[in-house]
């Protein structure tokens, strides 16, 4: 039994690393395709930006449903934690999602569109800036008491750490909405997303930096782990991959590559969220709460496992079979 309370922890925290992982991927670049819908010059451009999405935004957010309730389930105390430590940031997130699938289903029979199209490009940046503030603060440590519960205040997530954090996210979504969009346009439009890639790229590489050269500077047990045996190694292999990733990238973008910049893309988050897991576990909450301490039951993990065991499959099944229906570049109508 105690073998198990040990082993549990641990599934449901790679379960609950994969769904964090697939919704930034998938949703993610629907934000950043969001985002950049607000530098678009004319409706027309606008009007492909948003059809690209027309067929897989809302179910790129099922993953964000079923990680929050995953949590709640796996690991309650976690749960009750963040939430109560970032209520602000949570609720301009869920506004943000409201706000822009408000627009993207009025804007369609709108005559006037620039309120809805104002009101979705705003809506994905503060979705995707409120997410950063939220990662960067639970990254950053909660104040908690020797139960766990929270007891810092309301505006305990108002950090510059967490700020950094989410304007590197915002930069991140906006690389990866980029690159979508290369896949997805042509002509003209594909040519303005090269160059965006192009920033965001460079934008996202000096927020990662920036984040990399002062999580040992500032915190003391991260500091511990990074230049602890045998992770230390690993932790001097992230950034060389990391720049080797970045590199390929820049060049597939140079010569104007369409799926690769995409590919590399998706590969940078993966770097990403690997190095991120290893500094976070065996934590819920760095450095506060341990997947242990915050985990449910023994029966009601196993419970969950096999409920999620059918679940994850036909929801992968589902996002996979739409991408391939939906295929293919948005035409332009002249």
């Amino acid at each position: 039994m105690e073998a198990l309370q040990h082993f549990l922890p641990e599934v449901w925290f790679v379960i609950l690393a994969l769904f964090l992982l697939l919704y930034v991927m998938l949703d993610g670049f629907d934000l950043g395709v969001g985002i950049l819908s607000l530098t678009s010059s004319n409706e027309e451009r606008r009007t492909m930006l948003m059809t690209s999405l027309g067929n897989v935004w809302d179910a790129n957010e099922t993953w964000l449903v079923l990680m929050g309730g995953a949590l709640f389930g796996a690991f309650p105390l976690a749960y009750a934690t963040i939430l109560s430590s970032l209520y602000m940031p949570i609720m301009g997130m869920i506004f943000g999602l409201i706000f822009r699938a408000v627009a993207f289903e009025f804007r369609e029979h709108s005559n006037r569109k620039l309120l809805w199209n104002t009101a979705f490009g705003v809506g994905s940046f503060l979705a995707a800036f409120c997410q950063g503030l939220a990662l960067g603060s639970v990254l950053s440590g909660i104040k908690v008491d020797a139960q766990g519960h929270f007891v810092g205040t309301v505006w305990d997530w108002m950090t510059w750490q967490s700020l950094l954090m989410a304007l590197t996210l915002v930069q991140g979504y906006v690389l990866i909405g980029s690159t979508y969009l290369i896949l997805k346009t042509s002509g003209e439009l594909q040519k303005a997303h090269y160059r965006t890639a192009k920033i965001a790229a460079s934008t996202t590489l000096i927020g990662a930096m920036v984040i990399t050269t002062i999580t040992p500077i500032f915190f003391q047990s991260l500091r511990d782990k990074l230049f602890d045996p045998p992770l230390v190694y690993v932790f001097a292999v992230i950034p060389v991959v990391g720049v080797v990733i970045i590199w390929q990238l820049l060049s597939s973008l140079d010569r104007e590559a369409e799926v690769a910049p995409f590919v590399w893309t998706i590969l940078l988050f993966l770097l990403t969220f690997l190095g991120l897991g290893l500094i976070v576990f065996p934590y819920i909450i760095p450095t506060s709460i341990s997947i242990y301490q915050a985990a449910a039951s023994p029966s009601a993990l196993v419970f969950m496992i096999i409920f999620i065991g059918f679940l994850i499959p036909i929801m992968l099944f589902y996002n996979i079979y739409q991408y391939i229906v939906f295929r293919g570049k948005v035409i332009e109508h002249s």
